[in-house]
């Protein structure tokens, strides 16, 4: 694994974007505005693409190859960041959708990934930084059994899918993934909020709606999510920019107050889903 050079400007700090997608090059391109910007994803060819693109408009960033569900990978990321630093910001951007990849892939990208992210950055980030870690409105869509969420607080197991498999009495859907995975990954924010903050660190999950991205688009396929939009207060999809507009605000000095939450950014579907459960429709 290498990692792209770039040109340092002496004293500015780094922030890692995981993700070279539509919306990871959305955020990375927001925080490039501060930072010096090293973007992490697991195709090399697209790497380099991303982070040339980024250099073209002038940002200062760098590249790291990285897969990651792979810990030797993580580690090596968290390496190279500290030799880049002082890192201030980590936006964990990487995901899978539910029609992208298998019931056990799509939890391993969604819920290990972050896990490795956050124990590899937790040593390393500078006192008054944060991280966000991109979640779903999904989280909140579902509600996740106890003794499946107990498999699910220990997500670096070895054994993780056949434990969550053997509690659900057959093989993990893509979809059922999908939301354990996010609401597992809102909760590791939650619980991990004592141990960030120990260090002086803010740690954070942030939850899209339906948002217009290339992977999201693939998605409307799915009747369920087509009924999700119809029930959009603001009748609209959200954009990248709006999500990227969050997470500088959460990752700023300005939310510096704000530590262990979800942000919900999602036009109020959620509260409109909910409402029609309580009033009985």
């Amino acid at each position: 694994m290498e990692a792209i050079s770039s040109n340092v400007r002496t004293g500015q700090s780094l922030a890692v974007v995981m993700g070279a997608g539509g919306l990871a090059m959305a955020v990375a391109r927001r925080l490039g505005n501060t930072y010096r910007v090293m973007v992490v994803d697991r195709e090399q060819a697209q790497l380099d693409a991303q982070v040339e693109a980024l250099r073209r408009e002038g940002h200062d960033a760098s590249g790291v190859q990285c897969d990651v569900t792979e810990p030797d990978d993580m580690a090596r990321v968290a390496a190279s960041a500290q030799a880049a630093g002082p890192v201030r910001a980590l936006a964990h951007v990487v995901g899978v959708s539910p029609s992208l990849g298998d019931g056990p892939t799509v939890l391993r990208v969604n819920l290990c990934g972050p896990a490795l992210a956050a124990d590899a950055f937790l040593p390393i980030m500078a006192p008054g930084s944060a991280a966000v870690f991109i979640s779903s409105m999904a989280a909140h869509l579902i509600e996740v059994p106890k003794a499946l969420m107990t498999i699910l607080d220990d997500p670096l197991r070895p054994d993780l899918v056949e434990r969550v498999q053997a509690e659900l009495g057959g093989e993990l859907s893509s979809a059922q993934a999908y939301q354990y995975s996010k609401a597992a990954l809102n909760r590791l924010c939650r619980r991990r909020v004592t141990q960030w903050g120990d260090r002086g660190l803010r740690i954070l999950s942030l939850s899209p709606g339906l948002i217009a991205t290339p992977m999201g688009a693939t998605e409307f396929k799915n009747p369920a999510k087509l009924e999700l939009f119809q029930r959009s207060p603001l009748k609209r999809e959200g954009t990248m920019i709006e999500i990227a507009d969050a997470v500088e605000f959460l990752l700023s000095e300005r939310a510096s107050f704000i530590s262990g939450v979800d942000l919900l950014v999602d036009g109020g579907i959620t509260a409109a889903v909910h409402n029609a459960a309580e009033a009985g429709s």
